[in-house]
């Protein structure tokens, strides 16, 4: 299983600074979160061709705001800046974003991300696309000169997990336990694009990781930090699925040996690659860091 971390997105100067840091630990990935900040598609770009040799994510970039043919666009031009390095994570948001925030549609978000897949996957892949659904009717070519990047859905649910196999490369999670991929999203997503016809999907699961020996204090920071994912509801399925209460008790939290067996769980319930988001004071983070570091497979 690959390792990456979360990175801090505050500005390009932090972004580059965490960047640069997880690739001098030996990190396999970084991934950039996209909520009302920088743009994380724009950030892995300009990130990459300052700091080499580390893949360059993004979790995830929501599809309800931007043409799949500008997404495309956006997704190819990053994956030419960083040498071909970059995965796009893409997602639906929430009814409470698309809606409340941004006042557009939400209406059936699982038929978007089909027919979105159905128009953003052949421009990345084959440079053209002819398709006419209910949303979108696109015929349009795009120059790719960074080849296709990964893409990987923020997939949950079983419709989404069946529509990411078939057309995608993977999904990308938050907020979802061992026990929840290992039974749930793993067989689902593998399953759909075996009947596809897809190759092995990618499967990266984005945890909250903290090694301290105050277990109590860390899960009562993860509560206040993480609160809201356990009131959105894509998210308060997945932990009610796990069987746990809210994010405190999703978050990896422990000694060097707890946490690392905590984080072996999630290889063995088919992930590939782990993004930490990782969280605590300074010393905290550097000594959760070198563990996560010397789980590199």
């Amino acid at each position: 299983m690959r390792i990456g971390v979360g990175v801090d997105t505050s500005t390009i100067a932090t972004t580059i600074d965490g960047a640069k840091r997880a690739a001098s630990a030996g990190f396999d990935s970084v991934w950039f979160s996209n909520i009302f900040g920088l743009d994380a598609i724009a950030t892995a770009a300009v990130v990459g061709s300052h700091v080499p040799d580390i893949a360059l994510g993004t979790a995830v970039v929501p599809t309800f705001p931007r043409h799949p043919h500008a997404m495309a666009q956006q997704a190819a031009t990053a994956a030419d800046a960083t040498g071909g390095r970059f995965i796009l994570g893409i997602g639906l948001s929430h009814q409470v974003v698309i809606e409340s925030m941004f006042g557009l549609s939400f209406d059936k978000p699982a038929r978007h991300m089909r027919e979105y897949l159905s128009v953003l996957m052949p421009l990345l892949r084959e440079g053209k696309v002819a398709f006419k659904g209910d949303v979108y009717s696109v015929q349009a070519t795009l120059d790719r000169p960074g080849g296709a990047p990964p893409v990987l859905v923020a997939a949950l649910g079983p419709v989404m997990l069946r529509t990411t196999g078939e057309l995608a490369d993977g999904t990308i999670t938050w907020m979802t336990g061992h026990q929840t991929l290992a039974n749930h999203v793993t067989p689902t997503l593998r399953a759909a694009a075996e009947a596809a016809g897809r190759p092995e999907p990618h499967i990266v699961a984005g945890v909250p990781v903290s090694v301290t020996a105050d277990k109590n204090a860390a899960r009562e920071q993860a509560a206040k930090t993480f609160a809201i994912y356990g009131q959105l509801p894509s998210y308060r399925a997945m932990l009610d699925r796990e069987g746990v209460e809210g994010p405190a008790d999703l978050a990896v939290v422990g000694d060097e040996d707890e946490v690392a067996g905590e984080v072996r769980r999630y290889a063995d319930a088919g992930v590939t690659d782990f993004n930490a988001v990782v969280y605590g004071d300074s010393d905290t983070r550097e000594r959760t860091m070198k563990v996560l570091a010397a789980l590199r497979s």
